[in-house]
């Protein structure tokens, strides 16, 4: 069996002590934790960005649709979900027909739906479109139409 010289002169056999073991474990542990915190801040941002894009792709082209049809945005009450069922409410839209292509409204990326006011309180000439982010409640963190 082949012996190496260690620091101190004395003679060992070949492989590994446990300190050396635990050593790399604990740097591994310490790399993987870096990683995690790293991803997980990456998918947040990730949320975020799917939710400005609905409410200011999707979502605004679907309203805005609605009202070049109707000449009007839904009210508060008919809600979103006009954009997918006919609304039964006054005003009565004109010309309707379904503006979401999946044939329901979407969520936020954190499960919840989205806050529609119209006319709105930021927008008074249009509407006003939120989700209160991953907090869930009206906080900084809310992503907005306005």
């Amino acid at each position: 069996m082949k012996t190496h010289r260690n620091l101190l002169g004395r003679h060992r056999r070949g492989g590994f002590t446990l300190l050396e073991i635990m050593l790399v474990v604990v740097i591994l542990g310490i790399l993987v934790t870096m990683a995690t915190v790293k991803i997980q801040g990456n998918a947040e941002k990730a949320r975020v960005t799917a939710a400005k894009s609905e409410i200011d792709g999707a979502l605004r082209t679907a309203l805005g649709l609605y009202e070049l049809d109707n000449a009007c945005y839904p009210t508060t009450e008919q809600g979103l979900k006009a954009l997918v069922e006919k609304p039964a409410g006054d005003p009565a839209p004109q010309k309707w027909r379904p503006y979401l292509e999946k044939k329901t409204v979407p969520k936020d990326p954190w499960g919840r739906d989205y806050l529609y006011v119209c006319p709105g309180t930021h927008n008074p000439e249009g509407f006003d479109l939120s989700s209160l982010g991953k907090d869930g409640i009206e906080s900084a963190d809310d992503i907005t139409n306005w």
